[in-house]
């Protein structure tokens, strides 16, 4: 049986949200233009915000499988 790979926007996604509960700068961004890169900042941007709303550990991958 086959494995199904992820699509790139799901990778950048979980990539920028990942980056942004760590903490991280969104300049970290690995992309410099197109639909990755506001996939990955969109990733960020709800990880900064789980971050600050004082999600654990737990439910941050939680949220992350779901998506």
């Amino acid at each position: 049986m086959k494995s199904q790979k992820r699509s790139p926007s799901d990778k950048a996604f979980s990539r920028g949200y990942m980056a942004g509960v760590a903490g991280r700068s969104r300049s970290n961004c690995p992309h410099s233009t197109g639909d990755a890169r506001h996939v990955w900042l969109t990733g960020w941007r709800e990880g900064r915000e789980d971050h600050w709303n004082g999600f654990n550990t737990l439910a941050q991958v939680q949220k992350l499988h779901n998506y």
